[in-house]
């Protein structure tokens, strides 16, 4: 018994041996291409920066390189020749090993600086600023801005300041096109604003004929507001123009010029006659109505016959 239980075992152990060796040989054929197939993946050229580039500048052959990657990772928009990026102006910070598309750089020949990031139908003006128009040197590239102007209307004698323009976008600032990596006020004289070409007219006209002031705002605050303008009389309770009177306009008797005006003389008491008025009338009462005439009434039968008598005289 021990003897036929050994040989059932034996057996099962080589027929399991078999079957083992069998799924084996199965799995590493079909394991084999799997294995291969990332070394035979197509890979594509991508210009990548070689360095980070900032807005601004163009394209050199020093700032970009060509690196490889997967064609089914190939980004949208991206570049595979150098010669296609070659002297195109930056208009969005590239970083280090960053593919170069199309969304960052601008079109060859559109200059360099601030021109290649103007939109197409907007305009770039520049106003002269001081310290405190310039918001004490926190108005930074990429902010948005309110442009007031404060001067005298033809058609007034007071000074008057309003709200010209609203939610503008700051270009640059002097020379700098973007903000300090450390958030630093940036000290310039001039600050460039990216606007209409009506808006670039009121900038400009407000520039000439008055005094700007810049007003800073939250990025994300995009509302228009609706002021009426100030006058220089509102800063003083509503007041006038503080003019004196003449002593024309003040009347006679008034005093000289800066002076209190005299008051105004008390009326004369009138005497007047006192006028006696006779007492009224009685009034007369209505004679009473005339008294009812005398009637006979009879009957007969169902026939009443009236006959009036002479009406007796008062």
């Amino acid at each position: 018994m021990d003897r036929r239980f050994l040989t059932v075992l034996g057996v099962s152990l080589v027929f399991a041996l078999v079957v083992s060796a069998i799924f084996y040989q199965l799995t590493a054929r079909a394991g084999a291409p799997a294995a291969a197939a990332p070394d035979a993946k197509e890979m594509k050229d991508v210009v990548v920066a070689a360095k980070p580039l900032s807005l601004g500048g163009s394209i050199k052959p020093g700032d970009v390189k060509v690196s490889k990657v997967p064609a089914d990772q190939f980004p949208k928009g991206a570049f595979s020749k150098v010669e296609e990026v070659m002297d195109r102006p930056v208009v969005s910070n590239i970083l280090l090993e960053e593919p170069i598309i199309v969304g960052r750089l601008g079109e060859r020949g559109s200059g360099q600086g601030i021109a290649p990031i103007i939109p197409v139908g907007s305009r770039a003006v520049t106003v002269r600023v001081t310290e405190v128009v310039g918001v004490a040197g926190f108005v930074l590239p990429g902010m948005r801005v309110d442009v007031l102007v404060t001067g005298r209307p033809p058609d007034s004698s007071d000074t008057v300041t309003t709200t010209v323009l609203q939610n503008i976008v700051v270009l640059s600032a002097g020379q700098t096109y973007q903000p300090d990596a450390r958030g630093q006020a940036i000290n310039a004289n001039t600050v460039t604003l990216l606007v209409t070409p009506e808006e670039a007219e009121l900038v400009t006209l407000a520039g000439n004929e008055g005094r700007i002031q810049l007003l800073l705002r939250n990025g994300s605050d995009h509302s228009i507001a609706k002021p009426t303008g100030r006058q220089l009389a509102e800063l003083y309770g509503g007041r006038g123009s503080g003019k004196k009177r003449s002593p024309q306009s003040a009347g006679e008797g008034s005093n000289t010029e800066g002076s209190v005006p005299a008051p105004r003389p008390r009326p004369r008491p009138v005497t007047v006659a006192a006028a006696v008025i006779a007492p009224p009338a009685p009034a007369v009462a209505p004679p009473p109505p005339p008294p009812p005439p005398d009637e006979i009434v009879t009957f007969r039968g169902t026939v009443r016959a009236v006959e009036v008598i002479n009406s007796r005289k008062n």
